[in-house]
């Protein structure tokens, strides 16, 4: 009887032990996997993110988080609180734009409800009407620096080298009188659209 106890409990560690190297095993291809999905994913990001945005696309819901915290664990400075696809272009147009010794950086990229309704406070005391303030800046309703969906860039030499190349990663200045102000406006690669006079003509 004392033997056959003894047989049982080292039949059963056995048992147990293999079922244990099952589980690691099984745990190892699932992170191996879930680490190649992520490298996949990222990449796809980088390639195409910026067009999905200038076509008015979305990316499904399974790729949204990893861009998010690639994004985030890299992004370049000023780019808090910019919509995802806007930061991710920037980040690779600013990087560029270093490597080749051109400074460039946001002066002002994300902005409040609040900071915005102080700019337009402050364009109608200097402008005189409502009219002639939005040509440079607009209400907290319609502005692009409120949805995250905007940049202005300085200084003037980093801003002329984003409108010759921010196209590469679909950026675009938007206003002919505001040479700092970008958007997401066009495939990455192709020509970016007409420039319009100010903002008043949005």
């Amino acid at each position: 009887m004392v033997g056959r106890r003894r047989t049982n409990g080292q039949a059963g560690r056995r048992r147990s032990v293999a079922g244990s190297k099952r589980r690691v095993k099984i745990a190892d291809m699932s992170l191996t996997r879930g680490a190649r999905r992520n490298r996949i994913l990222f990449g796809l990001s980088v390639a195409v993110l910026p067009a999905f945005v200038a076509t008015g696309l979305s990316m499904p819901s399974a790729a949204a988080a990893p861009v998010d915290q690639s994004v985030s664990a890299s992004s370049v400075i000023g780019t808090e609180g910019l919509d995802p696809l806007l930061e991710l272009a920037y980040t690779m147009a600013e990087r560029e734009a270093h490597a080749q010794g051109v400074p460039m950086s946001i002066t002002s990229g994300h902005r409040s409800r609040e900071e915005q309704q102080a700019l337009w406070e402050d364009g109608l005391r200097t402008y005189g009407s409502p009219d002639e303030t939005r040509k440079w800046v607009l209400p907290p309703e319609e502005s692009t620096h409120v949805s995250g969906r905007a940049v202005d860039v300085g200084p003037l030499e980093g801003a002329a080298w984003l409108t010759a190349n921010g196209n590469r990663w679909g950026l675009c200045q938007t206003f002919n009188n505001e040479y700092w102000h970008f958007e997401l406006q066009t495939l990455p690669g192709t020509p970016c659209p007409p420039q319009v006079p100010d903002a008043a003509h949005r």
